[in-house]
């Protein structure tokens, strides 16, 4: 997650709107439902955040249009969904939708991940999105407004700087809501899974098949509740607590950052000492990063600080096959420290660890903060920031003062449904022991109120993702679920090594 009820009432038409239907989806206008995916190979340049070298041979991309408002579909107000498609490599019988989280993460490239699932592909259409409001899909912006909050330390606790972190989270917040105009307030799972169910209808299938990692989680999660009939075989990998709000889920991270910081990472980096010099301990390995990160605070690298390098290290965290990515640029940061000339390799080191497009921002942030409760103050937002950093959640822990956008977010949300699985097919949540971004006493709350679910658990292990990311075990478990139906009991397995640097 990089960054996972009953309705009020709603038109006459939108409580018939796909439930139920046909692949005609009856409710919604000829105009949506009438189209014809152009399918055609993607060129590069049609995919966002695709992963350097990536093989895009036999790639498909499609665009179609989905109504701007699915309150009102008959307004002719529309928007544009980007989708890519890897063909089965057999007869097509299913087809298998994929999320890669965020909110607000482009996923037309995803498909590329499952080539090698050769189970799995035999019969389904591997089917990439770019949801609304990022990618290739039609944009949100917030204009480059979010960078402010990433900006100012918060374990600075100087009364001023606070005040000041508060004051560019609230400069988010209204920037983001200018920029969004109509449309931000229309950026939200609500409207995102209606687009899924319109894609459902013109891929011609009764039902579709689910992989969603993260972000991912909650929007599988949320369809599968709107739309249990149309629920084929649904994986949640790297699971939100979809049952509560974004708020609650949030602020579960920095106890997982922390602990995927000083439980795994440090004592991996402290094995290599004789390669990285940076401690035979982790705990050693900890206190050389402190170092380094004070002298960061008083010398930044052309404004590349302490809060760039806690975003880097925290997006390093998220797989096991990125530590020695980490440990080298904790090194090079180091290094930077104590010569000046080489800063500008670490600068660029950090930099490049740490981007963000300004349209998953803000699909990002409108989703968050226009979906759900949002509660606290500036003052319990400072002392919450506090207290985690007095119980040494020093990674992430103060960062949820900067991460306060919602907090200013001038806008009722709208509320979020009641997630009890009462009436869903089961659905397979797929989680590691110390992942760090949604932590596994979340994931396991949401399995204990979502009627029905099963739960896999990877134990040894903290990679954010796991299937079709090289456990053969969960590969197994999960192509067996996805492909033969086989709904499995909740259960452990080990995890994978950790890499050799």
């Amino acid at each position: 997650m990089k960054r996972t009820l009953a309705f009020g009432m709603l038109p006459v038409i939108v409580g018939g709107l796909l439930a139920g239907a046909t692949p005609a989806s009856a409710g919604v206008p000829a105009h949506y439902t009438d189209q014809k995916l152009a399918w055609h190979p993607c060129a590069e340049e049609e995919l966002i955040s695709l992963p350097p070298g990536t093989d895009i041979g036999g790639l498909d991309c499609a665009t179609y249009r989905t109504p701007r408002d699915w309150d009102r579909p008959h307004e002719r107000q529309e928007l544009t969904i980007a989708v890519s498609r890897l063909k089965a490599t057999g007869a097509s019988t299913a087809s298998l939708l994929t999320n890669p989280g965020g909110p607000g993460g482009a996923g037309r490239w995803q498909p590329t991940m499952f080539r090698g699932q050769e189970k799995l592909r035999e019969h389904q259409d591997i089917i990439g999105i770019d949801v609304r409001g990022t990618g290739k899909s039609t944009n949100v912006t917030c204009r480059g407004a979010v960078d402010v909050i990433r900006q100012l330390d918060p374990r600075d606790r100087d009364p001023r700087n606070l005040d000041q972190i508060l004051a560019n989270a609230e400069y988010a917040a209204k920037s983001c809501r200018h920029a969004g105009g109509e449309f931000g307030p229309l950026i939200t799972t609500y409207q995102t899974i209606r687009d899924f169910d319109l894609l459902r209808a013109l891929l011609g299938r009764e039902k579709i098949n689910w992989v969603g990692y993260s972000g991912g989680t909650w929007l599988g999660a949320h369809y599968a509740q709107q739309f249990p009939q149309r629920t084929g075989r649904f994986v949640l990998d790297s699971s939100t607590e979809f049952t509560t709000d974004w708020q609650r889920t949030f602020d579960h991270q920095p106890v997982g950052f922390e602990r995927r910081w000083r439980q795994d990472f440090l004592p991996w980096m402290a094995r290599y000492d004789a390669k990285y010099h940076f401690g035979t301990s982790g705990e050693e390995v900890r206190r050389t990063y402190e170092r380094v990160r004070y002298a960061l605070s008083r010398d930044p690298m052309d404004g590349n600080g302490p809060m760039e390098l806690d975003t880097a290290i925290i997006y390093l965290l998220y797989k096991k096959a990125t530590f020695p990515a980490l440990a080298d640029l904790l090194v090079k940061v180091r290094n930077a420290m104590e010569n000046p000339r080489a800063k500008a390799e670490a600068k660029a080191a950090v930099e490049a660890a740490g981007d963000f497009s300004d349209a998953q921002d803000a699909t990002f942030w409108n989703t968050v903060c226009g979906e759900g409760k949002f509660t606290g103050t500036r003052a319990s937002r400072i002392r919450e920031a506090q207290r985690n950093l007095d119980r040494g959640l020093l990674l992430a822990g103060g960062g949820v003062l900067n991460a306060s956008v919602c907090l200013f977010w001038d806008k009722e949300p709208r509320p979020l449904p009641k997630l009890d699985g009462k009436g869903v097919p089961p659905v397979l949540i797929v989680h590691s022991e110390h992942d760090p971004a949604t932590t596994i006493e979340g994931a396991r709350r949401a399995h204990a109120k979502f009627a029905n679910s099963r739960m896999l658990t990877v134990t040894g292990e903290g990679d954010h993702g796991l299937y079709a990311d090289g456990n053969p075990k969960v590969d197994e478990i999960v192509n067996a679920y996805l492909v033969d139906g086989v709904v499995p009991a909740d259960q452990s397995v080990p995890g994978m090594p950790l890499p050799v640097p």
